[in-house]
């Protein structure tokens, strides 16, 4: 049975048929190509596009063949999958990037000033569309088929997308066969302004690759994790390697702003099943999804997925309510006094915020909760130590020292709860690269640290 039949499948009551018919002339008088849709973006305007693999790619194209006729368009989002070539050289005139969290195909965009960088918290971005911080002209967005009452799943991409859509002048959206139908967040088809049928294949992200380093700091990891304990994971390597190492544990459970393919194991065997979770019990809690088409099909037409706008999985004060709450997130160098810089390599933004901070203060509220910061203990092929008497010069601190809870590398964890600068400083570099403990250890006392 096909999507279009499984739609369909069932007896249908007289006024169930009537609703569907109802829709149904909604749905065709919105339907329109991709050209005619993207005729609407004017000069000046703020244009919002769907989150990461959710990018509605068609939409985006229609949008950037329309460079030479277009001024001063601001694009916003977050991480960038697709080529980004509103961002390129030569697109100046027509666009304007503005980054709420960098990706690869943007990054040298913001470095040369072709595109602006932003910095917010995740779980702060659809106050800034639906309070008029940031006012939406026109939200680009990808969804799937709707159902029999006309709501189509916003798939794998909930996150600011919700919003940007609440509260745009025009809403315009892909329907997509291959877009997952997610429980959770929808949108029904009143909240559209104007349909373009398109299918294609969702973007997907290859799992990362991971090597001995990850896999020391997943087995470092591992241990801190106890049975019934509800998991917050990041993206990349270290996340995936801890997850190699929990086969052995019993019944935990996903609130995440993502989770990947890496999860998909554990779920096979039972080890993620979400039943000692304390709030939204039995369900997957995310805000977006990145991965490869395995996940895409384990989340469509599962009701143990729940997607809900990223205000709400976020939320510090949501995510303190689960016990054993642990969040697992990575960053590029930590100082001896335990600051923490996940975004920015010297004075050029690599990355951004996310929701790091959101979740990490959510854990501090959290019954048995623990945060951990994870990082190889160098970069560059071994020649840099990420762990720095001083962070890079022109580099942001994303999280606090006084927010820095655990960390861990792949020579061991420290907990840096309660200690003085001296003891942190001792401590994080004994779990430093061996090569550069005797430095930083001499540079420590040279800035009077220890």
């Amino acid at each position: 049975m096909d999507k279009d039949e499984d739609l369909m499948a069932g007896k249908e009551t007289k006024e169930e048929r009537h609703g569907m018919q109802d829709w149904r002339k909604i749905f065709q008088k919105k339907v329109v190509t991709a050209e005619e849709a993207l005729k609407l973006v004017k000069n000046g305007d703020r244009v919002v596009f769907g989150h990461a693999c959710g990018e509605p790619t068609c939409l985006v194209e229609a949008l950037v063949a329309r460079a030479p006729e277009l001024k001063n368009v601001e694009i916003v989002h977050m991480v960038a999958m697709g080529p980004a070539r509103y961002a390129q050289p030569g697109m100046e005139g027509s666009f304007r990037h503005n980054a709420l969290f960098v990706g690869g195909t943007t990054r040298n965009s913001i470095k040369g000033g072709l595109a602006e960088y932003t910095p917010c918290f995740f779980s702060q971005i659809p106050r800034l569309f639906t309070q008029g911080i940031m006012p939406v002209d026109v939200a680009l967005i990808q969804i799937a088929p709707p159902d029999r009452e006309g709501f189509c799943s916003m798939g794998i991409s909930v996150d600011y997308t919700s919003a940007a859509a609440k509260a745009a002048h025009v809403v315009i959206a892909q329907i997509n066969r291959f877009m997952p139908r997610t429980a959770g967040t929808k949108i029904h088809l009143d909240q559209i302004d104007f349909i373009v049928e398109n299918d294609e294949a969702i973007i997907e992200l290859k799992p990362a690759k991971i090597g001995p380093v990850e896999a020391a700091i997943g087995k470092n990891i591992a241990p801190l994790i106890d049975d019934g304990s509800t998991l917050q994971l990041g993206i990349g390597a270290i996340p995936d390697a801890v997850l190699l190492f929990l086969q052995d544990k019993k019944d935990l459970g996903i609130h995440s702003e993502m989770f990947s393919d890496g999860v998909l194991t554990l779920a096979e065997s039972g080890v993620v099943n979400n039943r000692k979770k304390t709030i939204n019990n039995g369900k997957y809690v995310a805000t977006f999804l990145m991965g490869t088409r395995r996940l895409y099909d384990f989340v469509d037409g599962n009701q143990d997925i729940f997607m809900q706008p990223v205000d709400y999985v976020n939320d510090p004060l949501i995510i303190g309510q689960h016990e054993n709450m642990v969040s697992i997130n990575s960053c590029l160098q930590i100082d001896v006094m335990g600051q923490v810089n996940a975004e920015m390599i010297g004075r050029n933004q690599f990355s951004g915020v996310g929701g790091q901070v959101d979740f990490i203060r959510g854990v501090s509220r959290s019954p048995g909760g623990k945060a951990i910061i994870a990082l190889p203990s160098t970069a560059g092929g071994g020649k840099i130590s990420r762990i720095v008497c001083e962070l890079d010069r022109g580099a942001a601190v994303t999280t606090s020292r006084n927010d820095v809870y655990l960390v861990a590398t792949e020579y061991g964890v420290v907990d840096l709860r309660g200690k003085c600068i001296r003891e942190r400083a001792k401590a994080l570099i004994g779990i430093g690269h061996p090569e550069f403990r005797e430095l930083l250890t001499e540079q420590a006392r040279n800035y009077g640290i220890i």
